[in-house]
């Protein structure tokens, strides 16, 4: 099928929270826009200080600054709009960017997914295989890894994007969602979608369950190690170095799973806002939250460059 001649549609209405009143709109607006604000600050900060600091320059680091990227293009592609549709009711988006939006939505998407189960891996080698850590984990095997994090949101972010907007739009243009989820987009298609749905599915798998599966593989083997340590100060440092990451691991795909692998009978369109809400918006936050708040490090190394910075004022 070839855009032009099945789609009629030249651009979607984002229903996001239109059924709310408008006092209730703009409460979601200056919470949302201090939530972005928090996020793309303190992401910001994180990659500057594991980037300026040289205690900061271990594997863990590495992979916290691509996750801090990470986080920021997801908000990025996500809010702004939803900001949009809430303080000037700008509820319209183009064909063009609608299709834009789930491409980079999709690509973000997986790409974290991987990226998370790759500072599993670091965290499984650190503690489990200490002796060649170094070896394992050097800068070459450090870069390749992010490098393939981040390629593996281009397969599903093309083929998923592609296929959606190869169907024909040719009736209603409501999106019932805040950004443009293939669900709710793929609703609006006027076509049998069901050979799409079994690929969505496959990808579903693929690039959320399956990196699942091997963080989940990679912390039965972590605390058979940590409980098998003769020191109590031991396991205490080694559950400190991987606790940041579980806690993150824990609210990304705790709301992921929730949003995609339930029945959609069992799951109403204000529902999935809610919970997508939580991956897009609260968690994206939370992360350099976690991670300063419990990692010694960062903390102390936050106190560095604040230090550094005021230094020169004191003198």
């Amino acid at each position: 099928m070839m855009w032009g001649n099945w789609t009629t549609v030249k651009e979607f209405i984002l229903v996001s929270f239109s059924t709310l009143s408008s006092e209730v709109q703009a409460l979601l607006f200056l919470l949302f826009l201090t939530i972005y604000l928090i996020t793309l600050m303190g992401n910001v900060l994180i990659i500057l200080v594991t980037t300026a600091d040289s205690a900061l320059q271990s594997p863990m680091y590495f992979f916290l600054r691509n996750l801090s990227f990470l986080e920021i293009g997801f908000n990025l592609v996500i809010v702004p709009k939803m900001l949009g549709t809430l303080v000037i009711q700008d509820t319209t988006i183009s064909f063009l960017g609608c299709a834009t939006q789930m491409y980079f939505f999709f690509f973000f998407g997986a790409a974290e997914c991987c990226l998370l189960a790759t500072m599993a891996y670091d965290r499984y080698v650190a503690i489990c295989d200490p002796l060649h850590y170094p070896v394992i984990m050097g800068r070459r095997s450090c870069a390749q890894l992010a490098a393939a994090s981040w390629f593996s949101g281009v397969p599903v972010a093309t083929v998923q994007t592609t296929w959606i907007f190869s169907f024909p739009f040719c009736g209603p243009n409501r999106v019932n969602h805040f950004f443009c989820d293939s669900p709710p987009v793929i609703a609006l298609v006027c076509a049998d979608t069901s050979l799409f749905e079994l690929e969505a599915l496959t990808a579903t798998v693929l690039f959320i369950l399956f990196p699942f599966l091997l963080i989940l593989g990679s912390y039965v083997r972590i605390l058979s190690t940590i409980f098998r340590m003769p020191s109590a100060e031991g396991k205490r440092k080694a559950f400190s170095t991987c606790s940041s990451h579980l806690l993150v691991v824990s609210l990304f795909y705790s709301t992921a799973i929730l949003t995609y692998f339930r029945p959609r009978s069992n799951t109403s369109p204000e529902n999935k806002k809610l919970l997508s809400l939580s991956y897009t918006v609260v968690t994206p936050m939370l992360n350099p939250i976690i991670y300063s708040l419990r990692n010694n490090e960062v903390k102390a190394a936050l106190r560095r460059v604040v230090l550094r910075a005021l230094g020169p004022q004191k003198l």
